[in-house]
């Protein structure tokens, strides 16, 4: 397990890709919008919110901080494109959020209300995130480099 507590973020670095990673902390109500419906979606302040970038540079990282902390700090909402949605080609990070996030390099960036598949770069293919007690656990991750730092703005 990696400790991660409500004020840190943590990077999961890889060559083409990076995540995002920070806790649900306390507000416990997200709402997600598809095209036909806003679903509800309670969490646990133990839950994740991750965060998929499609690069590793420090614009990349600021992006990752600043859509995450608009969701948990500021209230706003998932947004879900339809299939086949022409924006979906042009999304630099993607993000979902619960107890379990799978990775996956062969599913449309966006278009996924299930929140418990997340697009993200091929070397990161097949790895599962848990949000547990205090922290994070990883499964299936054969590389990257891991950073934990503060999540602030």
């Amino acid at each position: 397990m990696i400790p991660l507590n409500n004020n840190e973020m943590l990077l999961l670095r890889g060559d083409k890709g990076t995540l995002g990673i920070i806790k649900a902390g306390e507000n416990g109500q997200f709402f997600l919008e598809t095209e036909k419906e806003e679903i509800l979606l309670a969490l646990d302040p133990d839950d994740l919110l991750v965060a998929s970038g499609f690069g590793t540079d420090k614009k990349t990282i600021n992006g990752l901080k600043c859509v995450l902390y608009m969701i948990r700090e500021v209230g706003s909402p998932f947004i879900v494109l339809p299939k086949n949605h022409p924006a979906s080609k042009r999304l630099k990070i993607v993000v979902s959020v619960g107890d379990k996030t799978r990775l996956s390099c062969s599913i449309t960036p966006g278009t996924h209300p299930e929140q418990d598949i997340l697009c993200g770069a091929d070397e990161f293919d097949g790895v599962e995130i848990y949000g547990v007690k205090g922290g994070v656990e990883f499964n299936n991750l054969t590389g990257g480099l891991i950073e934990r730092i503060p999540f602030d703005i």
